[in-house]
């Protein structure tokens, strides 16, 4: 029953993510009122660490890097991860087996979600060069 269930879980998430990934190619994040705003920047004003990322992978799908750099940097670099864990985690609920997975030590992710949190807090000072990092700056510049 596990199997079974695992895999309609599999077929399901899957399926969410075309459909994101289809309404990305399609509407435009910045323009289309179909996806909601970041809750963050609409309570507080403020950009967080994720900002810009949906217009961002919406410029990835269109083959635009630059635009999606300018967007939000972080999701440029961190979605190579996201997604190679996503397919480790597919194949291991698919076949029992995963991709190798890298040993990473607990400094690192304590690490990475330093950098997060200072990304976070960085893209949000009005002071150069600290207001590039503000979602669509560096574009119109």
């Amino acid at each position: 029953m596990r199997d079974k269930r695992s895999n309609q879980y599999l077929t399901a998430l899957f399926g969410a993510i075309v459909v994101g990934a289809v309404l990305l190619e399609v509407f435009d994040p910045a323009t289309s009122r179909i996806f909601p705003p970041c809750p963050v920047r609409y309570l507080t004003g403020w950009y967080c660490p994720g900002c810009g990322s949906l217009r961002a992978i919406h410029q990835l799908l269109h083959g635009n890097l630059r635009a999606a750099w300018a967007l939000n940097p972080l999701t440029v670099v961190l979605l190579p991860f996201l997604t190679y864990g996503l397919a480790s985690f597919s194949l291991f609920e698919l076949r029992g087996r995963e991709l190798p997975q890298p040993f990473l030590r607990a400094g690192w992710i304590r690490a990475l979600c330093v950098v997060i949190i200072l990304f976070g807090i960085a893209r949000n000072l009005p002071v150069p060069p600290f207001d590039l990092l503000a979602p669509g700056t560096a574009l119109v510049r």
